[in-house]
């Protein structure tokens, strides 16, 4: 009777542990259509979740089966608790996992919706998930008996002690911290340093900024130096921003007539060409008698940092081709040179070159006789 009695435990162990491994499946597979649906809306919320659950759900169901299991055999009351005991410390471990996943996803999403770019400040990224983790572990070492509080104290004591080691790596985590926290620099940002570094920001780390030239090569630059030097945004307050180009025209030209034509052309590059910004008003301003021209400068308004290179290039060539239908010229620079002999009196004039005498040749004596008969 006894016997029968521990294979129907046994049994009954065998099932709740096949329950939960099915219901584990189950849970897996309708997760991956969850996710399927999830991947087609907007929100990037719904797939760091899903994507989460997928890793939570499988294994609570499995670790259910198995304290289902624990419950039906016939173990002591130590056996018991320890069994108990680990597989809460390990669902624990699990919902850590997965919590971290979803912060750390969480603020990813929010800092790539806030600066418009994909890649995000990893700071704030790796910061959560390593909160959450350690609030995660300590949870599951009070579940399992271990008394938390000497960790604590030693975790204290060695952190000064690592602190005092990492005074330059601190120092450019809580840099990076101050430069996020302070909103100066945003990932998506065109940055100018005063030592001649400029791109864009791709992402601001623990330890560095990583920025991206315009020749698409990165610069790695410690926070520390990014938060002490000198630094120019040309996206904060706004990424739109106005350029100048200088042009200069002939002193026979018509000054009304040139800036109707200069406008013109301004109104037509601002609404026809990519990265030109529409509701910006062009304007000419004179500004100089040169030396063979007048010069103005031509104010135009661009989209980005990056865009004014287009812009430049676009507007050049429709205002050079418009002058030469319209008859204005740009001249060339041209200055004209006089030299002058200054004369010392009582010195006699310089006499002209005096031309060279053709050579005779003198003829032979017997023609001098004959022509002296």
């Amino acid at each position: 009777m006894t016997r029968d009695l521990v294979l129907h435990d046994w049994l009954v162990a065998g099932i709740a542990l096949a329950a939960g491994a099915a219901a584990g499946l189950l849970l897996r597979a309708l997760l991956r259509w969850l996710g399927r649906h999830a991947a087609r809306t907007r929100w990037q919320g719904d797939d760091i979740i899903v994507d989460a659950l997928r890793t939570i759900a499988p294994g609570a169901a499995l670790i259910a089966g198995a304290a289902v299991a624990g419950t039906t055999l016939p173990l002591t009351a130590r056996v018991s608790g320890f069994v108990n005991q680990s597989l809460t410390a390990l669902l624990i471990l699990i919902a850590t996992l997965s919590a971290a996943r979803v912060v750390a996803g969480l603020v990813q999403s929010v800092a790539g919706a806030r600066t418009g770019v994909a890649g995000s400040a990893t700071i704030f990224v790796n910061i959560t998930r390593i909160v959450v983790l350690v609030m995660g572990v300590l949870v599951a070492l009070e579940t399992l008996g271990v008394s938390i509080a000497p960790l604590v104290t030693a975790l204290g004591v060695g952190g000064l002690a690592v602190a005092l080691a990492l005074q330059d790596t601190l120092a450019n985590l809580f840099a990076g911290v101050h430069i996020l926290a302070s909103k100066t620099v945003q990932p998506g940002d065109y940055i100018r340093l005063t030592s001649g570094e400029e791109g864009y920001v791709v992402d601001i780390n623990w330890r560095n900024t990583v920025v991206r030239n315009l020749s698409n090569n990165l610069v790695i630059i410690p926070n520390g130096r990014l938060a002490r030097t000198n630094m120019t945004n040309f996206t904060q307050p706004e990424a739109q921003f106005s350029i100048l180009v200088q042009v200069g025209v002939g002193y026979e030209s018509d000054l009304e007539h040139v800036e109707r034509v200069t406008l013109d052309v301004v109104g037509k590059v601002m609404a026809h060409v990519d990265g030109a910004d529409p509701a910006h008003e062009g304007a000419v301003r004179f500004h100089t008698f040169a030396d063979s021209r007048i010069n103005f400068t031509v104010i135009l308004g661009v989209g980005e940092f990056s865009d004014q290179y287009r812009i430049k290039h676009e507007f050049i060539k429709r205002l050079h081709e418009r002058f030469r239908a319209e008859g204005i010229s740009i001249p060339a620079p041209t200055r004209t040179v006089a030299l002058h002999q200054d004369e010392v009196p009582g010195t006699p004039a310089p006499h002209p070159p005096v031309p060279p005498v053709p050579h005779q040749r003198e003829a032979p004596p017997s023609m001098l006789a004959d022509s002296g008969r």
